[in-house]
């Protein structure tokens, strides 16, 4: 399991067994995506819970732009941090 992973199941207390929702839609997400990207140009928050969100397949593929909506990093970051506020309370 990579690290960014481990991450993120720590954090909610999910195992990977576990149904994990797409913070975007509600499917089961199928990727624990970074939203700043590690391979473009680096970022300085890595493997930490405010770079990482659970994304279904349609939402993944909207965040790297392989449809014809793209997800933004700006919106992604509005979303999780929407998603890990009603988790902390």
């Amino acid at each position: 399991m990579k690290n960014h992973t481990k991450v993120y199941l720590n954090h909610f207390g999910y195992t990977g067994e576990d149904f994990i929702p797409c913070e975007t839609c509600g499917a089961r997400a199928v990727d624990i995506h970074h939203i700043e990207a590690r391979g473009m140009g680096g970022t300085k928050k890595g493997d930490t819970i405010d770079n990482l969100m659970a994304l279904c397949r349609d939402h993944y593929k909207a965040a790297h732009g392989e449809t014809k909506t793209y997800l933004h990093s700006d919106v992604m970051q509005t979303i999780h941090d929407n998603f890990i506020n009603l988790k902390t309370k």
